[in-house]
């Protein structure tokens, strides 16, 4: 049976692909063995480098959930600016009024191509120079900056996309109706364009739990990744084992992150669903047959 996108593989194609799949396997495998053994070489596999994390409960609360602690705060924080703002700039950029248009446009292009580290390095140098922010909280407030202002600018875009993705008959329909461009756009396309918009809503968001992370490297900033260094040099140097729980960590409050989305659109598209439902009209061609019959 063929599709459009490709044709179904015959015996030999059939075949070809057992046999590929088997030697990606047993390379895979191969990879896998030489890492094990050259970790074991480096003793990095011994019992007493990962014991901690399951026999010291000081592991936990000294540094990975105050450090998994401040990773959230500040991805908490840039989501809560980042998605309304962003989808501000993103209504900015579909303005029919070239004075607002073309401002915003600049503003999204430009902090979209700025990396986010040195968004987060500036604001650091901002916040010491020409602001009282204690000490303390300045790496939080350097690192929130950075990722607010790069992830909207990339929001920005992600709605600008969703909405012009869909039919220009939605906005028609709108005016016919007596919309105005403002009430077209947040009680007619947004609605729909969040469904489109999500999945790549949800990457971004995970993007921003990661960069985090950033904000240790060179800020000094608590989050859970800098925590590394801390727990290698009280536990006897165990790096790989303390980055494998880590990146664990991070793995499953993005697969968190990640389900809830998914919970969330699956409402939305069967609100859509149940929406959809066609009421019968009242009067309509089955009530004049049922009048004709009765009268005769």
């Amino acid at each position: 049976m063929s599709s459009v996108l490709y044709d179904t593989p015959g015996p030999r194609a059939k075949r070809r692909n057992v046999l590929f799949t088997i030697g990606f396997l047993a390379v895979l495998a191969l990879v896998a063995w030489w890492v094990l053994v050259a970790l074991n070489d480096k003793n990095q596999l011994a019992a007493d480098k990962w014991s901690p994390f399951v026999t010291d409960a000081r592991v936990w609360t000294t540094y990975l959930l105050p450090g998994l602690t401040e990773t959230l705060k500040a991805a908490a924080l840039s989501i809560l600016i980042a998605l309304p703002l962003g989808a501000l700039l993103g209504i900015g950029r579909l303005s029919d009024h070239r004075w607002v248009r073309v401002p915003v446009g600049a503003v999204v292009e430009f902090f979209r191509a700025i990396p986010v580290l040195l968004l987060m390095m500036f604001a650091a140098a901002l916040y010491r120079e020409f602001t009282t922010v204690s000490s303390d909280f300045r790496p939080l407030y350097a690192v929130v900056t950075g990722l607010v202002l790069y992830n909207a600018s990339v929001i920005a875009e992600i709605v600008r996309a969703g909405v012009l993705s869909l039919p220009r008959g939605q906005g028609d329909a709108a005016e016919a109706l007596g919309m105005r461009k403002g009430q077209t756009m947040m009680y007619v396309l947004l609605p729909q364009a969040v469904t489109v918009m999500l999945p790549a809503l949800v990457s971004q968001l995970v993007v921003i739990v990661k960069d985090t992370a950033l904000g240790g490297a060179l800020l000094g900033f608590p989050e859970l990744l800098s925590q590394n260094r801390q727990i290698t040099a009280n536990y006897g140097a165990n790096t790989i084992a303390t980055f494998t729980v880590i990146a664990l960590i991070f793995i499953a409050v993005n697969a968190i992150v990640t389900w809830l989305a998914a919970r969330l659109e699956m409402r939305l598209r069967q609100g859509k669903k149940s929406a959809a439902v066609a009421i019968p009209a009242q009067g309509g061609p089955t009530d004049v047959k049922s009048d004709a019959v009765s009268g005769a």
